[in-house]
């Protein structure tokens, strides 16, 4: 059987040239065949050009963003240290203020507040681990680290809090605390259970103090207080009484003036009224008691200055 070919007429631009070839039809295919393969391979070398310097990319941004991690990393640590120095500090500064509000500074096992211990979680446990140990262990570490410092200032806040309401408690008795002589004179009479009584030539307890003064001199709240009573009082004659809490009450007694009114809330040093000699009194003065839980106390004991002062 004769092979079939074929017959493949080339001409010149001008057709003055006339050239004719014969092809066999296994030819052809192997042609055809051999660029098809051609194709193929061209294209498989430009897939792995092209897939290459998408790697080279890929790799390079991998590792511009691993400086990156460690930058951060090392920044982290640096502010971690700084935040412990600072907890440090103000740990010291915590004994001092408990002190100052009457408390025990706490105790040094309870500022470690339980660091460590198990069921925490570990650097293996981090993805990260089983790629870069290093920077997984980095990363737990300083995981931990703010945990700690967490749990740190949340103890030294509660302390704080603790010993601020011990101060604002302890300034709030210290400004009801009666302390300054009530009105400027000469004390002639003092706090004793029997005295002759000028007046009535027998011996009686004087449960305070007699501070003479001019009439109309200014008398003081001896501290801050709500006024309790006013009015006439047998031989005290005009009287205040001021109840200061935390059991003290002050009496003020031989008034010539009030200038308050029952209820009223004053301060340490405020002018509440006026020396006199009303009541059973020989000559202007102020008669000015302590009282503790009910029972009178040598008001000496709360004058610690000579002068009147206020707050």
């Amino acid at each position: 059987m004769a092979r079939r070919e074929w017959t493949l007429w080339v001409a010149s631009a001008d057709q003055t040239d006339l050239r004719h070839y014969r092809v066999s039809k296994d030819a052809v295919r192997l042609a055809i065949a051999a660029a098809f393969l051609a194709v193929g391979f061209l294209g498989s070398t430009l897939t792995r050009l092209w897939g290459g310097a998408d790697w080279v990319v890929k790799e390079s941004r991998l590792q511009e963003h691993d400086q990156l991690l460690e930058a951060e990393l090392a920044d982290l640590a640096e502010r971690i240290d700084g935040l412990h120095g600072s907890l440090d500090r103000l740990a010291e500064q915590d004994k001092t203020y408990r002190l100052l509000a009457g408390l025990e500074p706490t105790d040094p096992a309870v500022q470690r507040v339980g660091v460590g211990g198990p069921g925490l979680e570990t650097a293996e446990g981090n993805p990260l681990f089983g790629i870069d140990r290093d920077k997984a262990t980095r990363i737990y570490r300083a995981s931990s680290r703010l945990d700690e410092l967490m749990r740190r200032s949340r103890l030294l806040a509660y302390s704080w809090r603790e010993a601020t309401d011990s101060l604002e408690s302890r300034i709030d008795e210290m400004s009801s605390t009666p302390s300054i002589q009530p009105a400027a004179g000469s004390i002639v009479s003092s706090f004793t259970r029997s005295r002759w009584h000028p007046i009535l030539d027998r011996p009686r307890p004087h449960l305070g103090l007699d501070i003479v003064a001019p009439i109309g001199t200014p008398v003081h709240a001896a501290a801050k207080g709500r006024v309790s009573y006013v009015g006439e009082q047998g031989d005290f004659g005009r009287m205040i009484e001021i109840d200061h809490g935390y059991g003290r009450v002050t009496r003020y007694a031989h008034l010539s003036r009030i200038a308050v009114t029952p209820g009223l809330r004053v301060t340490r040093g405020q002018v509440i009224g006026q020396v006199g000699m009303s009541g059973l009194a020989v000559g202007p003065h102020l008669h000015y008691e302590v009282l503790v839980n009910g029972r009178p106390a040598n008001p000496r004991r709360f004058i610690f200055t000579g002068d009147v002062i206020r707050d």
